[in-house]
């Protein structure tokens, strides 16, 4: 079946999407596209987000909650954005119940909930990763550890922590003050319960993510995220701080690595495991001298990555997802728009840290007539006509263009479109490639 043939459905379909992000925004606005689509939901969704679905105040954390309330809208499709309601068994619950859903099950979302499961899983099916130094839920042990190790290294979190729960330590003051944030002030609950210790990789990060039946899959677009607060990849690590996607990010031969060493032996030894992976498999990757090695997984699309995605999507994309559901993945042929991607990340002065909210938002209308521009909400209330922002990232300004150089132009024209008091953004994202690629044209 190839996205964009011709299939009789024996009524419009009725999709839920569970979230209130950029990434949903973007999900929303792209199955808004769709003629399979009849209406919309979104759980709880965002100020932007009710111009493109129907949006329902809900609780992410109630798992039981949100399948009523998909039983009691009659929604024939339910979309999963965010990671909580995954590790949470969302995906369980709804199939208990007979309902469809583009999530993996509770077992399989492990691979995001717990660094320590993705670790012991990838180093029990000999996949690429990055050398392990010890797992602790001691501060002291954790300490004692790094008297005898080499720097730089990397510290993470086990469980969810949005973000913001790994460190790249140069030093053993720095890494030795992450390890009492984490194991004794408990600066994320109990995403803090232990701490792994691991080799830092060298190379650049790629973000690959591809979408599985549990039998079959399909690659998205590589992308890449800046994670960094400041330019320069200077800061605090943020949940994302924007992304870009372009054609010939990476080599068809390197393609063709990742995909026989990370991605097939992944989906392989889930298989194995017995994980019917059902969804967006996000494979996060350092491009290393010796070949690329898995940094991390998240069990659905990134964020911002799937603004940068979704913006160079040509297929309908409730057709791939209900392919999905029906396990036809198989000979499915998705097709993209030539040239690149950009996603700007707007947020509210103070993120990841402390910031206010509540500040009303201006230039969004003149902003979102450029051409090839989705202005994809990720944190804004709505009241009437106005906005206001409501989270650490407000916004991810997206344009599409024939070139990355293009892309970055039109997303940043659309950025200095738009303003808030006390908004803060990089001015340098897809910058380094954009440099690199005019070099070689040159």
């Amino acid at each position: 079946m190839a996205a964009g043939s011709d299939i009789c459905w024996a009524a419009p379909m009725k999709v839920l999407l569970i979230g209130g992000g950029g990434r949903e925004h973007a999900l929303a606005w792209k199955l808004r596209q769709s003629r399979l689509v009849s209406r919309i939901w979104c759980a709880p969704g965002n100020g932007g987000i009710s111009l493109d679905a129907e949006c329902i105040p809900a609780d992410l954390g109630d798992v039981p909650g949100l399948a009523d309330l998909a039983a009691k809208l009659q929604a024939d499709l339910t979309v999963v954005g965010p990671e909580q309601p995954l590790v949470n068994g969302i995906a369980d619950e709804f199939l208990r119940r007979g309902m469809q859903i583009i999530a993996p099950p509770r077992k399989c979302a492990q691979l995001e909930g717990s660094k320590v499961f993705a670790k012991e899983f990838l180093d029990r099916h000999g996949i690429p990763t990055a050398e392990l130094h010890g797992i602790f839920d001691s501060a002291e042990a954790a300490i004692e550890n790094l008297e005898t190790l080499s720097y730089p290294l990397v510290l993470k979190a086990d469980g969810l922590c949005g973000g913001k729960g790994v460190l790249v330590a140069k030093s053993h003051n720095e890494a030795a003050e992450f390890v009492d944030r984490v194991l004794e002030k408990r600066e994320f609950g109990d995403g803090g319960n232990s701490l792994l210790i691991e080799e830092a990789l060298n190379g650049d990060e790629l973000s690959y993510i591809v979408l599985s039946d549990g039998k079959n899959f399909v690659p998205m677009v590589p992308t890449r995220d800046h994670k960094r607060t400041f330019d320069g990849d200077l800061g605090p690590n943020t949940g994302g701080m924007g992304a870009y996607s372009c054609d010939g990010m990476i080599s068809p031969s390197l393609e063709a690595e990742i995909l026989s060493n990370l991605v097939e032996p992944t989906m392989k030894a889930l298989a194995q495991e017995g994980c019917d992976y059902r969804g967006f498999l996000y494979f996060g990757l350092m491009l290393t001298p010796t070949g690329p090695k898995v940094l991390e997984f998240n069990c659905r699309l990134g964020d911002p990555e799937a603004q940068a995605i979704v913006a160079r999507m040509n297929f309908d994309l409730d057709e791939a997802l209900s392919a999905v559901t029906d396990g036809g993945l198989a000979g499915l042929a998705l097709n993209w728009h030539p040239g690149a991607s950009v996603c700007v990340v707007m947020a509210s002065g103070g993120y990841p840290g402390k910031y206010d909210t509540g500040k009303q938002i201006t230039g969004l209308e003149k902003a979102g007539s450029l051409p090839d521009v989705s202005i994809f909400h990720a944190g804004t209330t709505r009241s009437d006509t106005a906005y206001y922002t409501c989270s650490g990232r407000v916004l991810g300004v997206t344009a599409r263009s024939r070139t990355l150089d293009g892309a970055r132009r039109a997303a940043y024209d659309a950025v200095h479109a738009v303003g808030f008091p006390g908004c803060q953004y990089r001015s340098d994202i897809a910058l380094a490639a954009c440099r690199v690629a005019n070099a070689g044209e040159a």
